[in-house]
């Protein structure tokens, strides 16, 4: 049965996700948004019709190891026979500097070694277009073979036999085979010799990005996985980072709240650029900050939406794709994501948090000006204009629309952080016209989002139920984490939105029902305010046990199951691995307690 125990490899360009087998179950080509070449994550299945995957077998399969290479995306899979064959399978994507700048070609490499014993292997490559539709046309040489699609063309370049990979012929594997799909051009020397020097210099450049790191004490090994996966979500071209490398994996079993989240999202931009901060990652920062402030700067009238392509595309039109049945045959599978087309004002806070960084890290290349400035301010004029209207909120409910604390609240945060910003560029009359408007939403926001007879916030202007963004009102700077008001809120959301050790997102029922399953960002999110209630012992206590819910490579997905400890969701999760980078830093000692 498919789970989520899966490795990710990537290079900025593209990316894939590979199982305990070595079959690569998903990747989309020529773009971490585009069509998926490998796509049996959502049809799962490997009979004579079946196609969409990359399947290395080893005949007589016994037992099967994976793991990463210290501090790289190189993932190494070792199978074993019930002979005592066993070979090692190395999957990659280049990414290293030559000439001057970052190649990351669109390939994928695969090496096939053979470790000992008489290993018996079958090769079966058979990908797929038009969203699993369709098998590509192929053509074939002496040393490779052509994958023709209606929009893109890609070849198997290798030293292995044509004939055995076509046919599907098992063979007994001899010393060590290399398979490189990639552009459909020649390779330029021998396939062998190429990988081993792609493989050298990838593995060079992934140790020496995670050697320049600002890692905390404790969880070194924890948040340097965390960092390499986030970078894996990010398209190097446009510098967008998105949410998750697939689409539609459920939230929980049967629930039809399957999503695309091959996109960027806004609001993501606070936690992830804070994450990337306290990495000391200011180049993959800088990029992630120049996609955001060209996506705000090109908003019409100053109006945001709350998603968009990695391209900084608007228009993310969802449809159904009829021709894939689903994560277990749980669909529908759905492309592009309709919450583009909602009312989501927290973007605007989101989108001037993030900005923010431009104009105090003395780090980047770039620093704010007073242009730049003015644009935010037509931001900021939308979230004054918004901040106490109806809207889906940050968790996208589609069926209603209302007053959401935490948009309200980001809304404030806009107008904080424009005053901050015109002081920094000594523009007195404009700084204290933004104070002064984000000191009237401030207390509106009190009086209308504070439930007396709860002694708590609550999720919405006027309401009686709670959600677990209540929790970052202290993060962003809202309010005091001593503030009594504060600490009551947190109890509260401890009473009701606990289970076990997850906190829910909110427990009413939304437009899908009651939700089944647990968003593992607002655990994280409650680990941190405990440690701003002074529970430290507490937040690192829930920490090391959402740790023990990883995977076998520290991976998580979006939601996790808090009765089974299953996840569910879209996956590698974004939010989530920002989660877990911001409460390790926040959690651990310091470098100088640590001796």
């Amino acid at each position: 049965m498919q789970s989520l125990d899966l490795g990710i490899i990537g290079n900025g360009t593209i990316g894939a996700l590979v199982d305990p087998h070595a079959e690569v179950v998903w990747s989309c080509f020529p773009r971490l948004d585009g069509d998926p070449l490998f796509c049996s994550l959502l049809r799962e299945g490997h009979g004579t019709d079946d196609f969409g995957f990359f399947v290395i077998d080893l005949v007589d399969l016994a037992d099967s190891e994976q793991r990463y290479i210290g501090n790289t995306a190189i993932l190494v899979t070792t199978l074993h026979d019930k002979e005592g064959g066993c070979i090692e399978i190395t999957d990659f994507m280049p990414r290293f500097y030559q000439h001057g700048r970052i190649f990351r070609p669109l390939s994928l490499l695969r090496r096939i070694r053979r470790i000992c014993g008489s290993p018996r292997i079958r090769i079966r490559l058979r990908p797929a277009c038009n969203y699993g539709a369709q098998r590509p046309i192929m053509t074939w040489g002496s040393n490779h073979i052509r994958y023709v699609t209606p929009d893109l063309v890609v070849r198997l370049t290798t030293d292995a036999s044509i004939t055995a990979i076509l046919q599907e012929l098992p063979f007994f594997l001899e010393n060590e085979l290399t398979l490189l799909l990639g552009p459909d051009e020649t390779v330029p020397g021998a396939v062998g010799k190429v990988a081993q020097h792609f493989l050298e210099e990838t593995t060079n450049y992934w140790r020496e990005w995670t050697r320049n790191l600002g890692i905390p004490f404790e969880w070194q090994g924890e948040v340097i996985r965390a960092a390499i996966t986030l970078k894996l979500n990010t398209y190097d071209d446009t510098g967008a980072i998105i949410a998750a490398m697939t689409t539609s994996i459920p939230e929980a079993a049967n629930s039809e709240r399957n999503w695309d989240y091959r996109y960027c999202w806004l609001r993501d931009s606070y936690f992830v650029v804070n994450a990337l901060n306290r990495l000391g990652a200011t180049r993959t920062m800088e990029h992630y900050l120049s996609y955001i402030v060209n996506v705000a700067a090109g908003a019409a009238n100053g109006r945001l939406q709350p998603v968009y392509g990695i391209d900084g595309r608007a228009n993310l039109h969802e449809l159904e794709v009829p021709t894939l049945p689903g994560y277990r045959g749980m669909g529908p599978v759905r492309i592009g994501n309709q919450a583009f087309a909602q009312a989501q004002h927290d973007v605007y806070g989101s989108a001037i948090l993030a900005a923010t960084h431009v104009f105090f890290d003395q780090r980047l290349a770039r620093p704010g000006d007073t242009a730049l400035f003015q644009r935010l301010e037509s931001l900021g004029d939308k979230a004054v204009e918004f901040y106490a209207q109806p809207d889906a909120g940050l968790w996208e409910l589609r069926g209603q629309a209302r007053v959401h604390t935490f948009s309200a609240v980001m809304c404030w945060a806009a107008c904080d952080r424009l005053a901050l910003i015109a002081n920094r560029l000594g523009l007195a009359k404009k700084a204290a016209r933004w104070r002064a408007r984000g000191q009237r939403i401030h207390r509106d926001i009190l009086q209308r989002a504070w439930n007396k007879r709860r002694n708590s916030f609550v999720s919405t202007f006027g309401g009686s139920e709670l959600d677990a963004s209540l929790l970052l009102l202290a993060e962003v700077g809202f309010i005091c984490a001593d503030d009594p008001r504060y600490v009551a809120t947190v109890a509260a959301i401890e009473s009701e939105l606990k289970h076990g050790d997850f906190i829910f997102r909110y427990v009413e029922k939304d437009d899908f029902g009651a939700p089944e399953n647990a968003f593992l960002v607002c655990s994280f999110w409650y680990a941190n305010a405990l440690v701003a209630l002074g529970r430290k012992d507490e937040g690192r206590a829930l920490f090391d046990k959402l740790l023990a819910f990883r995977n076998r490579h520290g991976l998580l997905a979006e939601h996790i199951n808090p009765k089974s400890g299953e996840q569910w969701g879209n996956y590698v999760q974004t939010y989530s691995m920002v989660g877990l980078i911001n409460s390790a830093i926040r959690l651990s000692i310091r470098w100088d307690q640590a001796f």
